[in-house]
C-alpha cells in the first residue's frame, strides 16, 4: 500500500468515533504519532491559535469526536470540543477527515501541490510522511514567511482582536494565511494556509465583510 492509501484507512478506522478506534488510526501512521510528539517537545503548537472543528461550509465536524481527543491528548493541547488547537486541528486532522467540502477534502491543500507550487516550493513540499521537519513545523514556517512578506495582505481588529491576511500573489492563484490574536493579546497566532484561486477577489471580500473567518474562534 502506498502511503495515501495508509491515511485514508487510517481515516476510515478513525470513522468509528472511538477512543479505541482514534487511537489504533494515529498508532498506524508511524510519522503522525513521530510528528505529535516532535511538535510537542518542541512547543510548536504555541504558535497556533484556536479553531473550530466544526467547518463553516458544511456546518459540520470535520473530524469525529474521539479523534479530536487523541490528537489533543498526544499533543498535550488543552482542548475543549469543538475548539481546539488550530495548528493540530488543520494540519493533522485535516489530513485524517473524510468530509466533502465545496473545496473538496481538507487534506488536499497537504498531499496536493497547489499549495507548495503557490508557495514557491517543490509539489512534494508538505506531504506528511516526508523525512526531516514535520508537517506542522513547515507549515508554520510557511504561513509566517507569507504574513511577513506578502504581496497583498490585510490586517484588521475585529471583536477586539488583531487578524492579519497574506497572500503570496496580487491577482490570480495564491497561498493565503491567515493570523488571530488571542482575547486580550496584541500578537497574531496562526490559524491556517491554503490556496486560493483568485487572490484578489479574496481580499476584497475579507475587506467588505469583516468577521473572523477560516474556523477561527
Amino acid at each position: 500500500m502506498s502511503a495515501l492509501d495508509d491515511l485514508t484507512t487510517a481515516a476510515i478506522r478513525a470513522q468509528a468515533d472511538s477512543t479505541d478506534a482514534a487511537r489504533a488510526a494515529v498508532d498506524s501512521l508511524p510519522w503522525l504519532g513521530a510528528s505529535l510528539d516532535d511538535d510537542r517537545t518542541h512547543g510548536r503548537f504555541d504558535a497556533w491559535g484556536r479553531s473550530t472543528v466544526i467547518d463553516e461550509n458544511v456546518g459540520a465536524p470535520v473530524i469525529p469526536r474521539a479523534l479530536f481527543d487523541e490528537l489533543h491528548r498526544r499533543a498535550e493541547v488543552e482542548a475543549s470540543w469543538p475548539v481546539g488547537n488550530a495548528g493540530l486541528l488543520h494540519c493533522y486532522g485535516y489530513l485524517l477527515s473524510l468530509v466533502e467540502t465545496p473545496y473538496g477534502l481538507k487534506r488536499e491543500r497537504w498531499i496536493g501541490a497547489a499549495l507548495a507550487a503557490a508557495c514557491g516550493l517543490s509539489p512534494d513540499a508538505f506531504l506528511p510522511w516526508h523525512e526531516g521537519p514535520t508537517l506542522l513545523d513547515r507549515a508554520g514556517d510557511a504561513a509566517s514567511a507569507i504574513l511577513a512578506s506578502a504581496a497583498s495582505s490585510h490586517t484588521s481588529t475585529i471583536e477586539g482582536r488583531h487578524t492579519r491576511v497574506g497572500v503570496t500573489r496580487e491577482r490570480g492563484p495564491a497561498a493565503l494565511a491567515y493570523a488571530v490574536a488571542a482575547p486580550s493579546a496584541t500578537v497574531p497566532l496562526l490559524i491556517t494556509m491554503f490556496p486560493v484561486g483568485d487572490a484578489g477577489a479574496v481580499l476584497t471580500e475579507v475587506t467588505s465583510t469583516p468577521r473572523l473567518r477560516w474556523n477561527a474562534v
